[in-house]
């Protein structure tokens, strides 16, 4: 007996072989419709989009620069790629932090064809681990540790496909709660219609929850609980009924609270396809590999939707 029932296998195996050509065909789409920035001086450069064409695809294949060469030159012979780049140059290109902001717009634009599924949606953050090190001192017994450096992802995503809406990169230590803001807002400005919103205790916030109320959606977001009890309630008529329907409705709250682990599934998935560590070395280029990994998926989340929910993506059908 299979124990994933509500799985349509056939879609499921339809996408899976066909997922690399697919990839490669709405990544070139994608990256096509990039605004090539103007060159005052210097050499002829690589256009932005064969730039992160390139990028992209590396990271989705997992291998190293040097094994990579091969797929670049078979890229640019089905015409994805106007001139391929060398290895040395795809990791230059990493560094680059001009680039960031065109990642975080086409992870924008790749999440768009699925609009009219995702009405739902989940946040959560999760570290990336990379090649440096930071020194701890044990106070205890006066020794010394080496521990690997990470950096931290903070998504917003779809239950339904787990397709990535919004992202933000940040050092390790960042706290969660301020990044709820900026993620609603870009789901909310890309036209996503917003019904639910699931996190946890991390983003437990009277503002919060209103940002999540002022779009019209209902916030999912368990209260913690301290020594006095749960939060402070001088916050107002509106902060008892929130905190009322989650205390005396706790069944029906964790039935939508739990849509929450849809966010712990992506990064799961993205860090079983691409690997949990990073091989950049400066942030920038870490902050870029890692967009590139949620573009990536974000891709084979479309692809996904095209065998099992018949979605035929078009990119860039808003732009003026």
């Amino acid at each position: 007996m299979s124990s994933y029932p509500q799985q349509n296998w056939p879609a499921y195996r339809q996408a899976q072989v066909n997922e690399k050509a697919r990839l490669q065909e709405l990544l070139y789409e994608l990256c096509a419709g990039l605004e090539e920035p103007p060159q005052q001086m210097g050499r002829p450069r690589l256009p932005i989009a064969d730039v992160i064409f390139a990028l992209c695809y590396k990271v989705y294949s997992t291998f190293s620069a040097r094994r990579f060469s091969g797929d670049l030159k078979e890229a640019h012979l089905k015409g994805y790629l106007s001139k391929p780049p060398s290895y040395n140059s795809v990791c230059d290109y990493f560094k680059m932090e001009s680039l960031t902001p065109y990642l975080k717009q086409l992870i924008i634009e790749s999440s768009l064809p699925l609009k009219g599924v995702e009405t739902d949606f989940a946040l959560d953050s999760s570290g990336f681990s990379t090649g440096r090190f930071i020194r701890w001192m044990d106070i205890k017994y006066g020794g010394r540790e080496d521990w690997r450096d990470w950096i931290k992802v903070h998504m917003m995503c779809g239950v339904k496909t787990n397709v990535v809406t919004s992202v933000e990169i940040s050092h390790r230590y960042a706290n969660d709660s301020p990044y709820l803001k900026p993620l609603l807002e870009t789901t909310s400005k890309s036209g996503f219609n917003i019904r639910e919103v699931s996190a946890d205790k991390g983003y437990d916030s009277f503002n919060n929850r209103c940002l999540v109320l002022v779009k019209g959606a209902q916030p999912y977001i368990p209260f913690r609980e301290t020594k006095r009890g749960a939060s402070p309630s001088y916050k107002g008529e509106l902060w008892k009924r929130m905190y009322h329907f989650y205390k005396f409705n706790e069944a029906e709250f964790y039935q939508h609270y739990h849509k929450r682990s849809n966010a712990e599934t992506v990064f799961s998935k993205i860090k079983a396809k691409f690997g949990e560590r990073l091989r950049s070395k400066t942030v920038a280029a870490q902050t870029n590999e890692v967009l590139c990994m949620v573009l990536c998926h974000n891709l084979c989340c479309v692809i996904q939707s095209i065998y099992e929910l018949g979605v035929e993506p078009t990119f860039w059908s808003d732009a003026v």
